[in-house]
């Protein structure tokens, strides 16, 4: 096939932290435009002193530029990777910049709920903005409101769709099937998927016993004894929310647990907290990268791969077509 104007002006490059999916992602694009699409030039490195070092080995004058980079762990040094290479893209002169961010860090201060704290969420998107991106990519925003922090336009994504696609491979029957919510925060995500899943909802009622620790025992909804459980999250970072409710569901009961979640942290004890024998499948999206340390005490882990959605949306915004059809079968929202 004939390379296209549209298809040869598009140009991806990745950064450090996680080059598979951007790999993927490029492979993606290959089948979509029936040509090779590769990953751009750049030289990434470190000074002596730790400084990120960024060098573009191409051309890119009025290109329609695309950087994948998650701001995952380490945070601060990704990030600021990201903004050299923004700057450096900046300074070249392409026709857009767009700024792919699977997983978006600094994400949990978005609001001033005490005093003298940052709101580090919006700090983090002018940055953005100031280093040179003219337009945001991002996938399950911890918050979506997010996006209005933003003074260019922002497309997220969601992962619902490759997530419930692995669950129903699970052949689990609607009738023994229990979507259960970590906690009342996390209903609105929980019924989402259970309204394209069926079976029942329940939710884990969390009950504060001292300012510093919260116990949760009991179960709100459906009961979960004799049945299979799937819980979902947009992230687990420490995994400790997700230990007390897979320790509720044995508690109650249940016959199977499985685990979905969009971005896989694993922070801190995340490991041991998930290391449960109770615990057939545990689901992420490679938006992160999972450090092979971490499978090897996790070989129940399912790797879901994101790169056709990311790919899809680049095409997308590449050709100016709309990101909402994505999401046309979409529930209704809730």
């Amino acid at each position: 096939m004939i390379a296209t104007a549209s298809s040869t002006k598009l140009k991806i490059f990745s950064g450090r932290a996680n080059r598979p999916l951007a790999e993927g992602i490029a492979r993606a694009l290959s089948q979509s435009f029936g040509i090779p699409v590769a990953l751009g030039n750049i030289n990434l490195g470190n000074f002596p002193d730790g400084e990120s070092s960024v060098r573009i080995d191409e051309d890119v004058r009025g290109r329609d530029v695309f950087i994948v980079q998650p701001t995952s762990p380490p945070v601060n040094e990704n990030l600021m990777e990201l903004l050299v290479i923004l700057d450096a893209f900046k300074r070249a002169s392409p026709a857009r910049i767009t700024a792919v961010i699977p997983y978006f860090g600094y994400a949990r201060q978005d609001r001033k709920d005490a005093g003298r704290v940052p709101i580090s969420a919006k700090l983090a998107a002018d940055l953005l903005t100031t280093a040179g991106a003219n337009r945001i990519l991002a996938l399950d925003l911890h918050a979506a409101q997010i996006q209005g922090f933003f003074n260019i336009p922002v497309d997220h994504l969601y992962a619902v769709k490759e997530i419930t696609q692995h669950v129903k491979s699970l052949n689990i029957p609607g009738s023994d099937l229990v979507v259960l919510s970590t906690d009342e925060g996390n209903v609105k995500k929980a019924l989402k998927y259970q309204q394209r899943l069926g079976g029942q909802i329940a939710v884990v009622d969390k009950r504060r016993a001292s300012a510093e620790e919260t116990k949760a025992e009991h179960l709100i909804g459906a009961s979960v004894e004799g049945k299979t459980v799937v819980m979902f999250d947009d992230m687990i970072s420490t995994g400790g929310s997700m230990a007390s409710a897979i320790r509720v569901a044995k508690l109650h009961g249940a016959k199977r647990i499985f685990i979905c979640a969009t971005h896989g942290l694993l922070v801190g004890k995340a490991v041991d907290n998930l290391k449960d024998p109770a615990v057939e499948t545990i689901a992420f999206t490679d938006s992160i990268p999972l450090a092979k340390d971490k499978a090897e005490k996790l070989p129940n882990v399912k790797v879901i791969s994101v790169a056709p959605l990311l790919a899809n949306a680049i095409r997308r915004i590449h050709e100016d077509q709309s990101i909402s059809d994505l999401f046309k079968d979409e529930p209704p929202a809730i």
